[in-house]
C-alpha cells in the first residue's frame, strides 16, 4: 500500500491527495489510519496528505496548496508561480492558484488565495514544474500586472527568465497590455546597461 502512494506522491514532491489515493484502490480510511505522528503519512490539508519519509521541498507549501484544487483544475499562477519558476526573491504569503470562472464558489483551503478566470490557461501559457502545471513567464507576468501593477520584483523577474532563456522579449510583448510596454523597454534597459 505505501508503494503505491510513493508512486503516485513521487511527481508531487512527496504529497498526493485522498482522492488520488482512491482512484488507486487505497480506502479513505486507510489513510486516516496511516496519518498519525508515528505513521507514514503527514494530514497537511483538507485531503492532502504529505509521505513523512519523502524530503519535503521548499516549495511543499505551494504543491499542498495546488493539491487542494488539482480537480477544480487549479494552475499555480501569480506570486507562487514566480516562486516555482525561481524567478523570485520574496516569498508569497498566500498560494496563488488560477481556476476556471465555472468554477466559483469552491471551497478555498487556508492560506491559498483563488483567482478565476474567463481567458483558458492552455499548454501555450503553462508549465510542469514538480509535476505541478504552473503559469508561464508571459502569463505570470501579466496576472501579475492585472492584480497589482508593475514592481520592482516584476523588473527582476523578467530580466531574469530572459537572461535564462525562459522567454523573449517578443513573447513578452505579445501578452502584456500595450501600456506596459514603455515599463518593459525601461525594464530590459537597465539590464543591457
Amino acid at each position: 500500500m505505501i508503494g503505491r502512494l510513493y508512486e503516485i506522491a513521487e511527481t508531487q514532491g512527496g504529497f498526493l491527495t485522498a482522492h488520488q489515493a482512491m482512484e488507486a484502490g487505497i480506502p479513505r480510511s486507510t489513510l486516516s489510519y496511516h496519518a498519525t505522528e508515528s505513521d507514514a503519512l503527514e494530514r497537511v490539508g483538507h485531503g492532502v496528505y504529505r509521505l513523512r519519509r519523502f524530503p519535503t521541498p521548499p516549495q511543499g507549501h505551494v504543491i499542498a496548496g495546488w493539491l487542494a484544487l488539482t480537480r477544480a483544475d487549479g494552475v499555480v499562477s501569480h506570486e507562487s508561480a514566480l516562486e516555482l519558476l525561481d524567478l523570485a526573491d520574496v516569498i508569497a504569503d498566500e498560494v496563488h492558484v488560477t481556476l476556471p470562472r465555472a468554477k466559483r464558489g469552491l471551497r478555498t483551503p487556508p492560506g491559498v488565495r483563488v483567482h478565476f478566470t474567463d481567458r483558458l490557461i492552455d499548454h501555450r501559457h503553462r508549465r510542469q514544474v514538480l509535476g505541478i502545471p504552473v503559469t508561464g513567464v508571459e502569463r505570470t507576468v501579466a496576472d501579475l500586472l492585472r492584480s497589482g501593477g508593475w514592481t520592482e520584483q516584476i523588473d527582476l523577474a523578467i530580466r531574469q527568465a530572459i537572461r535564462r532563456g525562459l522567454t523573449t522579449r517578443r513573447r513578452l510583448e505579445a501578452e502584456l497590455p500595450g501600456k506596459w510596454r514603455a515599463r518593459l523597454d525601461a525594464a530590459l534597459y537597465v539590464d543591457a546597461a
